[in-house]
């Protein structure tokens, strides 16, 4: 059984995203440049685990391991003939985790190149490719689809219009990356500012619109940017994922230090700025979100 429709529930309270997946694959064992989508298959129990321990944790919502399911992402894994089949698993996985009360997030990430002009494929292709992915992710048991860490806002709008060709009602969550180019300034990688972004994520049917991930923020600066993208917003839902603070390169790894205490205060300073939706990017584990999910249902 599915869960009340997330719009509504959103009308009634804040609700808690989960947090980084690709890094708790590898802690399992996944290789580096290995296909972490295979393991909605292969290993099952893994991905299921993984989202498990964020629902434990007091996450709403439940994001599928399926980030780079398009068939163009794929194809670099020689697996462009297995986008259903994945997607599909990868939901149905995520969707026996999140339980009755949990929600789904049918995850879309970057298909991992340009549109035209820069690039060589078409808005067409893309549409067409992205509308295969999210199709599965919705026979799998998705509630909405996340059109995530974007750069590109026409990337982001084809996206959008893909799961709304699929399911009109769906509700879509496009969520795209920046960095800090200036005091007070956020532009994603393609220079587009946060009011930009959210314009043309909402001008294209989004329902719910914001930030995850970013290059070098500190906690700070998502609060910073959260106050551009509320303002922005109007009547549209904000959603904030931020890393785990600012990365830091030890020994040869990336290292995030944010404690899940900082990450519980960054929380409620994202609620009082006005974002209905918190979660967690890169670096954040399940006991980061147990402390944010804490502070979503204190407020």
């Amino acid at each position: 059984m599915n869960p009340i429709p997330l719009l509504d529930e959103l009308s009634r309270r804040p609700l808690c995203c989960d947090g980084a997946m690709g890094t708790q694959l590898f802690a399992r064992g996944l290789a580096s440049g290995a296909c972490g989508m295979l393991w909605n298959l292969d290993r099952p129990g893994d991905v299921g685990g993984i989202h498990l321990a964020y629902r434990n944790a007091g996450c709403d919502l439940i994001t599928t391991n399926s980030f780079g399911g398009s068939r163009f992402a794929l194809q670099l894994h020689g697996l462009a003939d297995r986008v259903a089949e994945l997607n599909r698993a990868a939901a149905r996985v995520a969707r026996a985790a999140a339980g009755d009360k949990g929600w789904v997030l049918g995850d879309v990430g970057p298909f991992g190149d340009f549109l035209e002009p820069i690039g060589d494929i078409t808005a067409d292709e893309l549409r067409e490719a992205f509308s295969v992915q999210i199709a599965a992710l919705l026979e799998g048991g998705a509630n909405a689809i996340l059109v995530e860490t974007m750069s590109d806002p026409a990337e982001a709008i084809v996206g959008v219009e893909a799961a709304k060709a699929c399911a009109a009602t769906v509700p879509v969550i496009v969520t795209y990356a920046f960095q800090k180019t200036a005091p007070g300034e956020f532009r994603t990688m393609m220079g587009t500012s946060a009011a930009e972004a959210v314009r043309r994520a909402t001008g294209a049917g989004a329902e719910i619109v914001g930030a995850n991930c970013g290059t070098a923020l500190s906690l700070d600066d998502y609060v910073e940017l959260a106050g551009q993208l509320v303002a922005a917003a109007g009547n549209a839902t904000v959603i904030v994922q931020p890393n785990a603070g600012s990365p830091r390169t030890e020994n040869g790894k990336t290292i995030y230090d944010a404690t899940p205490e900082e990450m519980a205060v960054t929380a409620k300073r994202l609620l009082a700025a006005g974002v209905r939706i918190i979660g967690g990017c890169c670096g954040t584990k399940p006991n980061h979100l147990a402390a944010m999910s804490h502070a979503v249902k204190a407020a």
